[in-house]
């Protein structure tokens, strides 16, 4: 009997077993754990590949700020009008005509005073004078005389960079998971070149606007593929501030660009805007020897088990950090030799769908985006004077959106620190609540019951409170805006990083595209706009305590360390378990009940009843034993 009992190693876990063996862990899947410590951690050859990444972050704020100059809207003066009215004046203040394109606002000798009246002068002329107050003589708009019935073709132009960086995000990110993010990105910088370069020959508008569809395609994914780069070559530690530098930079870009704009003043063979562009693409230039002096990332080749190319790498690297690989006690290149035969195996953004976990947390942080970028427009809007003259308009906005973007990141530095990454975007999300909520609630009530006789009084206040609003608004939506492309590119696995990225910066794209929208349509429906955006950022409030906490922990790799990451739960590990064993101690004596005796004593004869009548043949095959004709199965 005894002889026909099988081997205990031959039971599986689930019968009561367990092996005697157990497998070693795997240490290629662990890069942050395991590869990237053997190999020096963050040393030498990682800090030098990340400043190659910050660089081309001040050409990219160039880039990415240049309508403000090329397609800003000029003063007028009509010279020549179709009628005999005498010459007239362009007025400060831009306006817009029917059908919802910015015109100049013409007043002359003999006009009325209401807008219809205007509206019938708008477009009376036949040979204008347009003179621009933002560093340059002459951009897109005066170079086409792009006003009244031709100012339409203003705002496409506005949106071809727009739209080619969604699209851009979206194919780039992508391709960068399937094909690598070094192909993208000297790809992107090859195509920039020529595409940005050649917006500045454009003959006409429409070949313009077409280009700068191109432009933006390129832009983004140069954009996106040095984010990942630069984020998977960090360890946890480092990950924040070597990326907080990068937003630094691009924010320099952003107060560069008006000077850069002033040294493009009158250059006397070609037009200002033209030489502007030549300026802000040509220093892409630089990112050419990144095709041989920038590798490949070693944490995607690893991800998707590239190892015959991440070998070679692994003992570059070793070597620059000054680590000995051939005393290395770790057995990471060990391992590596083993997993040589196996073939690579890529991953879509599309089996993200397949998850339970990781599709909530991108969709979450692609709503959080979209709501940082657009409600920011609505604050900017809001903040702006409409009676300030253009230049102070255009000069002293530009700046203080400037200046609020750098105060973002000089803030984000200490409360993410403070607060980590889930806290620090949902403070960030509430503030943004509060000033949206306040803004549009707190100055109708002030109006309505406070200063119902003095209106004077009452539309200061209620201007100052609107400025300060819109400022505290814009700062925290900036901030979440920034957090929340980072938290992504923070729990997205290695295998789809470029492309959830891609969706939450295509996200961020939509968001800013509704500020062209609003002024294509007159600012019709503004108030319903910004009343939707609060809406969202009460919805994204909610969600927010659904993200998990990255901060300090691994980059996930596949699919499966990307499910790992769950929400923790809100009271620490210390205070759960005293709250678990305080209510243990509460119904401790629920054993001595008479309930709790009868069950237990119907259950114990219910068990006895059924065991009688199971074979002896069966509690043998099951590890049971065999007495006095009554088989008893594992111990029971």
């Amino acid at each position: 009997m005894a002889a026909g009992r099988p081997e205990a190693q031959d039971h599986p876990p689930e019968n009561g077993f367990t092996p005697l063996e157990h497998p070693v862990p795997r240490l290629l899947p662990h890069i942050d754990g395991s590869v990237l410590p053997s190999l020096g951690g963050f040393g030498k050859h990682q800090k030098q590949l990340v400043v190659l990444t910050w660089i081309p972050a001040l050409f990219i704020g160039f880039s990415q700020f240049s309508d403000y100059f090329l397609l800003a809207q000029p003063n007028g003066t009509c010279v020549q009008p179709l009628s005999n009215h005498s010459n007239w004046t362009a007025a400060t203040p831009p306006v817009t005509v029917a059908g919802g394109a910015p015109a100049l606002l013409l007043n002359g000798n003999g006009t009325g005073e209401g807008y219809g009246d205007n509206i019938g002068l708008l477009c009376a002329c036949k040979e204008w004078r347009l003179e621009l107050q933002t560093g340059l003589s002459q951009n897109v708009v005066t170079k086409w005389n792009l006003v009244c019935d031709s100012a339409w073709k203003v705002h496409i132009a506005k949106f071809s960079l727009l739209v080619g960086s969604i699209f851009g995000y979206l194919v780039m990110g992508v391709m960068a998971d399937w094909f690598g993010r070094h192909p993208v990105l000297i790809l992107s910088v090859l195509f920039m070149l020529v595409f940005g370069l050649s917006v500045a020959f454009s003959v006409n508008v429409t070949m313009f606007s077409t280009l700068r569809f191109f432009e933006g395609f390129c832009l983004a994914g140069l954009a996106l593929s040095l984010y990942v780069l630069r984020i998977e070559l960090c360890l946890p530690g480092w990950r924040f501030s070597m990326t907080m530098v990068a937003s630094f930079l691009t924010v320099g870009g952003q107060l560069l660009m008006p000077g850069v704009a002033a040294l493009c003043r009158n250059w006397p063979d070609r037009d200002d805007w033209q030489v502007l562009q030549i300026v802000i693409i040509s220093p892409f230039v630089l990112m050419l020897p990144y095709v041989w002096i920038f590798p490949e990332s070693l944490r995607w080749l690893l991800a998707t088990q590239h190892y015959r190319r991440s070998k070679p790498m692994m003992l570059r690297i070793a070597r620059k950090n000054q680590v000995d690989m051939t005393t290395e006690p770790s057995g990471v290149l060990t391992e590596l030799e083993q997993e040589l035969h196996k073939k690579p195996q890529r991953t879509c953004i599309v089996k993200m769908m397949s998850t339970r976990n990781l599709w909530k947390n991108i969709v979450v942080l692609c709503v959080n985006s979209l709501t940082g970028y657009g409600i920011h427009h609505c604050f900017a809007r809001s903040m702006m004077d409409p009676e300030a003259q253009p230049t102070a308009l255009c000069h002293a906005d530009y700046y203080t959106m400037a200046g609020i973007a750098v105060a973002t990141c000089l803030a984000l530095c200490p409360a993410v620190g403070l607060m980590g990454r889930r806290g620090g975007l949902l403070t960030f999300m509430i503030i943004t609540a509060l000033a949206s909520l306040l803004q549009l609630g707190l100055l109708n009530l002030i109006g309505k019951y406070s200063l119902r006789h003095d209106t004077v009084l009452r539309d200061s206040l209620n201007r100052k409170f609107s400025v300060a609003f819109s400022i505290i608004g814009m700062f925290s939506s900036h901030a979440v805006s920034i957090l929340s492309i980072f938290f992504c590119a923070e729990i997205t696995p290695t295998v789809i990083r470029g492309g959830g990225l891609g969706l939450v910066l295509a996200s961020a794209g939509f968001g800013m595209l509704t500020a062209p929208i609003m002024e294509l349509h007159n600012q019709k429906g503004y108030f319903l706009h910004h009343v939707i955006f609060a809406c969202c950022t009460l919805l994204c409030i909610i969600c927010l305590l659904l993200l998990p906490e990255p901060r300090g922990q691994p980059l996930p790799e596949s699919l499966a360390d990307g499910e790992t990451f769950t929400r923790q739960t809100l009271l620490h590990p210390g205070e759960q378990h005293l709250l678990l064993a305080k209510g243990e101690g509460d119904y401790s004596r629920v054993h001595d009940t008479p309930l709790h005796l009868s069950a237990t004593g119907g259950a114990t004869v219910a068990v006895a009843t059924a065991l009688a009548a199971v074979p002896a043949s069966y509690a043998l095959a099951t590890g049971g034993e065999v007495i006095g004709n009554r088989a008893i199965a594992n111990g029971v």
